[in-house]
């Protein structure tokens, strides 16, 4: 029982393996996420106002624009203030200047907020492939303690110690694939963030009642 018991413990394992629907809809098969992997995005996917005009691609060059790229990005921001943020600023536009800094928000909001959820994919993979290291390294170390305490002049202390340090390395295994878990609805919610974002600036160019 106790053999079973350490060969029991990498079960955890099986999180970094994807479902099968997951792996039909992924490309690459150590993607460990549920989610569907889409390392960018498509301005059309969360905009669905008028075409960017391309100054708009100028967004980082105007200093009030930038700014509030900045602050609307940030995920510790609450929507509802990030929102706001962005009326306030729609008002504040003389009404000459309205359609270009709007387009300039919303083309510097996609910048932004595509490649922060762009680099968090990348780490994704990274960390998922350590967390596939980790677990051959993992199933080696529990066949070499159960070797070792098969043998009948086996050094108990010894058997003991690296019990305990492969109890050790799966626990932090463990935690690990956990974190895992959380950190790929990331993308996701950076994804919904930007599409709720980018509603709230085509709503300020909309004509008024």
């Amino acid at each position: 029982m106790e053999r079973m018991s350490l060969v029991g413990s990498l079960v955890a394992a099986a999180v970094l393996v994807p479902h099968a629907s997951a792996m039909a809809a992924n490309t690459d098969p150590d993607w460990p996420c549920v989610q569907r992997k889409v390392p960018q995005l498509s301005l059309g996917q969360v905009w669905n106002g008028p075409d960017l005009p391309p100054a708009a691609k100028d967004w980082s060059e105007d200093p009030s624009v930038s700014a509030l790229v900045e602050e609307v990005a940030a995920r510790r921001l609450p929507i509802a203030d990030a929102q706001k943020k962005i009326r306030d600023f729609a008002a504040s536009v003389p009404a000459g200047q309205l359609a270009p800094k709007m387009a300039m928000l919303e083309q510097g909001m996609f910048d932004h907020m595509d490649a922060e959820r762009s680099h968090v994919i990348s780490g994704i993979s990274r960390y998922a492939h350590r967390q596939l290291e980790m677990a051959a390294e993992l199933r080696k170390q529990a066949s070499d303690v159960d070797a070792l305490r098969a043998k009948p002049d086996a050094d108990q202390d010894e058997v003991e110690r690296r019990t305990d340090q492969l109890n050790f390395a799966t626990r932090i295994f463990n935690e690990r694939a956990q974190s895992l878990t959380y950190v790929c609805d990331v993308p996701t919610i950076i994804e919904q963030r930007l599409y709720q974002l980018s509603k709230t600036v085509s709503e300020t160019l909309a004509p008024k009642k």
